[in-house]
């Protein structure tokens, strides 16, 4: 398994958008047309894919597909095929975000979601990185 910024195989546009749109019930044109603008941003959208040989496992966006615009950079619409779950690849892809993110100039980023028993079992990590994160500031 591996993490990739979808900037960097974009040929998997079209099968992100489709993975995505299954995922969450959103136009895969919409997905599609965020993917192909992420290309040429620096910041804001960046499309996330955690490949298990040729398959889409886990994703995760950071885009504005929600009505929380105050909390901004933010990812959404993590999504972990269910039989990947249960391995810490959430911690992984995180990390990995955290990492390009910062590449970026960007040192802080919001996490939303509706799932509170996610949330709890990601406290722990989150506070870390927010530990990390201030002292490298």
């Amino acid at each position: 398994m591996h993490i990739i910024n979808i900037s960097d195989k974009k040929d998997l546009s079209i099968k992100a958008s489709k993975w995505f749109s299954e995922k969450w019930g959103i136009d895969e044109k919409i997905y599609f047309e965020s993917i192909e603008s992420s290309f040429n941003s620096q910041t804001i959208p960046q499309w996330y894919l955690v490949l298990d040989k040729n398959s889409i496992i886990a994703g995760v966006i950071q885009n504005d597909f929600h009505n929380r615009k105050d909390l901004k950079p933010n990812l959404c619409a993590l999504y972990i095929e269910e039989n990947y779950r249960g391995n810490k690849l959430t911690n992984q892809l995180l990390k990995f975000i955290k990492n390009d993110l910062k590449t970026k100039n960007i040192n802080k980023f919001y996490l939303l979601t509706e799932l509170a028993g996610f949330m709890k079992n990601m406290v722990e990590f989150l506070l870390k990185i927010l530990w990390i994160m201030k002292l490298a500031l």
